[in-house]
C-alpha cells in the first residue's frame, strides 16, 4: 500500500507535469540540458523530466504594435512628430527566442532609425503627401532586417504626421487662401460659361428670327406669283373661251366699254371718246397701254367728270 502511494505522487508530481498540450497557433521552444532541441507545434507532446524544459512558448498569431510618437526633421530641417504601427508575425520561433534579445524593443529602435532615415530625405510637403511611399520603404527594410530574428514584417502604417504649431497654423492659412483662390476662379468661369450662353442665345435666335422672316418673305413672294398666274390663267381662259365662242363685233365693243369704265376708276381724270363708237376697241386698248406707263401717283380727287365731243 505504501509503494502504491509513493508512485501515485510520483506521478503526479513527476510525470504529469512533463506531459504538454500545445494549442493552436502557439510552439514551444525545447531545450534539454540547457541547448536547443526541438520545437513542437499542436498536439500532445512529453518532455524528460529535469532534462527537458520548455524555453520559450512563442504566439504564431499576427501581432500589431503601436509605437509612441518619434521626432523626426525634415531636409527642410522641420521638427515633427510622427507615429507608426507594425504588423508583423513570427514565423521561425527558434530564431525568435535565440536571435535577438526583446525583439519587440528591438523592432521599434529599427522603426524609429528608419523613420528617421526615410523622412530626413524628405521636405516638408513631401512628408504630407507621402504615406504610401514612407510605408512602402519602411516596410522593406524592416522586414529584411527582421528575417534574422525569424520575423516577418507584413505591414507598416504611419498613423499619425504631428508638425509644428506654428507650421499648422501656416498651413491652415495657405489652405483657406488656396480655397478662396479656387472660389473666385470658379466664379469666374462660372460668369464666363453664362456670358457665352447668353450670347450663343441671342445669335441663335436672330439667325432664326431672320431665317423666319426669309422663309415668310419666300411664301409671300410665292403666293403673289401663283395669284398673278392664276390672274393671267383666268385672263388667257376668258380669251380662249371668246375666240372658241366666235363672238362678233358688238361683243368686243362691250368688252371695250367695260374696259374703258375700268381706265376711268384710275389715275386719269379726263377722258377723251373718239368719234366713231366702233374704234372704242382700239382705242381703249391703246389707251390703257399707254396709261401703265405712268407714274402712279394719286393726285387730288376731283369731282369727276366726262368731258368729250359727243355725237
Amino acid at each position: 500500500m505504501e509503494i502504491f502511494i509513493i508512485l501515485l505522487v510520483i506521478v503526479i508530481v513527476i510525470i504529469l507535469p512533463s506531459i504538454k498540450i500545445v494549442p493552436q497557433s502557439k510552439a514551444y521552444v525545447i531545450e534539454r540540458l540547457g541547448s536547443y532541441l526541438t520545437t513542437w507545434h499542436n498536439g500532445l507532446h512529453f518532455k524528460i523530466p529535469f532534462i527537458d524544459r520548455v524555453a520559450n512558448v512563442v504566439v504564431l498569431k499576427e501581432m500589431v504594435r503601436d509605437f509612441a510618437p518619434q521626432p523626426v526633421i525634415t531636409k527642410d530641417n522641420v521638427t515633427m512628430q510622427i507615429d507608426t504601427v507594425v504588423y508583423f508575425q513570427i514565423t521561425d520561433p527558434k530564431l525568435y527566442t535565440y536571435g535577438v534579445e526583446y525583439p519587440i524593443s528591438a523592432i521599434e529602435s529599427l522603426t524609429a532609425t528608419t523613420l528617421r532615415n526615410i523622412i530626413g530625405e524628405l521636405e516638408l510637403d513631401q512628408t504630407l503627401t507621402s504615406r504610401d511611399i514612407i510605408n512602402t520603404k519602411m516596410r522593406a527594410i524592416l522586414d529584411e532586417a527582421t528575417d534574422a530574428w525569424g520575423i516577418k514584417v507584413n505591414r507598416v502604417e504611419v498613423k499619425n504626421i504631428l508638425p509644428p504649431r506654428d507650421i499648422q497654423d501656416a498651413m491652415e492659412k495657405q489652405m483657406r487662401a488656396e480655397r478662396e483662390r479656387r472660389e473666385k476662379i470658379l466664379q469666374a468661369e462660372g460668369e464666363k460659361k453664362s456670358s457665352v450662353l447668353i450670347a450663343e442665345g441671342e445669335k441663335e435666335s436672330a439667325i432664326l428670327r431672320a431665317e423666319a422672316e426669309k422663309e415668310a418673305e419666300i411664301k409671300r413672294a410665292e403666293g403673289e406669283a401663283e395669284a398673278l398666274l392664276k390672274i393671267k390663267t383666268a385672263e388667257a381662259e376668258g380669251i380662249r373661251l371668246l375666240r372658241e365662242a366666235h363672238a362678233d363685233e358688238a361683243v368686243l365693243q362691250l368688252k371695250s366699254y367695260e374696259t374703258l369704265s375700268k381706265m376711268a376708276d384710275g389715275i386719269a381724270t379726263k377722258i377723251i371718246l373718239p368719234a366713231e363708237l366702233s374704234n372704242v376697241a382700239t382705242f381703249g386698248t391703246v389707251l390703257q397701254e399707254t396709261l401703265k406707263n405712268e407714274p402712279k401717283v394719286k393726285p387730288p380727287k376731283p369731282p369727276k367728270e366726262m368731258k368729250g365731243p359727243r355725237e
